[in-house]
């Protein structure tokens, strides 16, 4: 008797599974391309990929042309 009472919520389980089955291998990403795209843009606001390394080379850059002046307006 008391498989009789089991079989009938494990059955309806198993079928609701069975029918969400094909929705969690659905993607939201028609292209294997926009989903890099959407990886990509997600990790760059994330900060993973860190700061652009060309801001901080012209600070650099500006850094040593001011010093360079500085001393060539010392030097006289």
């Amino acid at each position: 008797m008391r498989h009789l009472t089991r079989f009938p919520s494990e059955f309806e389980t198993l079928e609701i599974a069975v029918q969400n089955a094909g929705s969690a291998l659905a993607c939201a990403f028609s292209s294997s391309a926009e989903f890099e795209a959407a990886t990509i843009a997600a990790k760059r606001a994330a900060g993973i990929y860190g700061p652009k390394r060309q801001r901080r080379h012209a600070l650099f850059i500006a850094a040593g042309i001011a010093l360079l002046a500085l001393l060539i307006a010392l030097l006289p």
